[in-house]
């Protein structure tokens, strides 16, 4: 397991998201329409302003107002507060708090999907990049099926490596633009996924 994932430029964010699963799952949560870097900041900014980032503390909290504290934790407070919330009540609904149960408690590939897919806002694409992450950073062998041929997350060991994938993967979005319509997420702008 490691000791912290390089997905910001905070080291204690980093550390935050690598021992704490609920820090990693809000971070995936909110891994859209913001850059990485700030969308798994979310999670210390959370911890910070609520003093916990436990299941039942998101699932409990006035989440909007927090959200919106500035600088806000995501571009699009509102509903990403609600859909941290949603995340966290599933949590302590599903796996009594415990956000590493989702992985965990899979005892193949297709239940860990069925586990992710069930996540709030955990579409096909944060199902792949989240099974990158348990596979090639955590050690999760359930999640080895799920790792994509293209680069992930999973694949992010060191900031320099943070900086070749998000050049790589505007790179991509540069060539998918140009090819004419294709998937959504393929449109978001720099530094996204």
């Amino acid at each position: 397991m490691p000791d912290r994932l390089f997905f910001t430029d905070s080291d204690e964010a980093n550390a935050l998201i690598a021992t704490d699963p609920m820090a990693l799952l809000v971070g995936f949560a909110l891994d859209q329409q913001v850059t990485v870097q700030k969308a798994f900041s979310g999670p210390l900014a959370l911890r910070e302003r609520l003093g916990a980032l436990d299941a039942t503390t998101l699932a409990s909290a006035d989440l909007e107002s927090v959200f919106r504290i500035r600088p806000a934790v995501h571009r699009f407070p509102g509903s990403m507060a609600r859909r941290v919330h949603d995340l966290a009540v599933h949590v302590r609904d599903h796996y009594d708090g415990d956000a590493a149960r989702v992985w965990s408690d899979a005892p193949d590939a297709d239940a860990l999907r069925t586990n992710l897919a069930a996540l709030p806002g955990f579409g096909a694409m944060k199902i792949k990049a989240l099974g990158g992450v348990l596979a090639k950073r955590f050690g999760v062998d359930a999640a080895r099926d799920l790792v994509p041929w293209h680069p992930t997350l999973g694949d992010v060991d060191s900031p320099q490596a943070l900086a070749d994938y998000q050049a790589a993967k505007r790179a991509h979005k540069a060539e998918w633009a140009k090819a004419g319509p294709g998937p959504e997420w393929a449109k978001a702008g720099p530094g996204r996924r």
